[in-house]
């Protein structure tokens, strides 16, 4: 384990740079940053979805706090690999997770005939939340991975794969409480 924060402000990024896992420091706005606070704020999100399944009229909420549970740790990891120029942390064991857990979720539910809005109980509106920032921290990522070449194949596939799970989970999640899905209207302004 690597030294513990004992204080918090260091005013060592007051001039526009942090410091990276490797030592390195690099501007505030450098690319791996903003691909770290995207992965930062998909934490976060995963956590508000956490504590909304908690409170929810969910039956069994223990698998789905296992999963977010295992989902932030892996982010976490993710967040370590971004941070440590060419450290590897993220498994391909977590994509096959997810995928096994995309199988499971998808094999009670409906096929799509049409496209859904991102609505519905708060727990399957956050977690189409999550799923958006997702796609905003894999597109970041993506950007890191296409300057730098050194992001591990497993840590892109890990974001690819979550998006694709909160997507089905949003889905499953609204089901779970007794909600339909909202779907788009594909010609709205008809009915103005």
């Amino acid at each position: 384990m690597g030294h513990r924060l004992s204080k918090i402000y260091t005013r060592t990024g007051d001039s526009g740079t942090t410091g990276l896992g490797d030592g390195s420091r690099v501007a505030k706005d450098d690319l791996r940053i903003a691909a770290l606070g995207d992965v930062d704020e998909l934490n976060s999100c995963i956590g508000v979805l956490r504590a909304q399944i908690a409170i929810s009229s969910i039956e069994d909420k223990a698998p789905w706090d296992k999963s977010l549970s295992l989902i932030q740790h892996w982010l976490f990891d993710l967040g370590g690999e971004v941070c440590i120029p060419n450290y590897n942390m993220v498994l391909p064991l977590a994509i096959e997770f997810l995928e096994k857990e995309i199988d499971q979720m998808n094999e009670a539910l409906p096929m799509l005939k049409d496209f859904i809005l991102p609505a519905g109980t708060l727990a399957c509106s956050y977690a189409h939340q999550a799923r958006s920032v997702c796609r905003r921290a894999e597109r970041s990522l993506m950007s890191v991975h296409t300057r730098d070449q050194n992001i591990q194949a497993p840590s892109l596939q890990l974001l690819n794969r979550l998006s694709d799970w909160l997507f089905v989970a949003s889905r499953t999640l609204q089901r779970a409480e007794g909600g339909s899905e909202v779907l788009w209207q594909k010609n709205i302004n008809d009915t103005i």
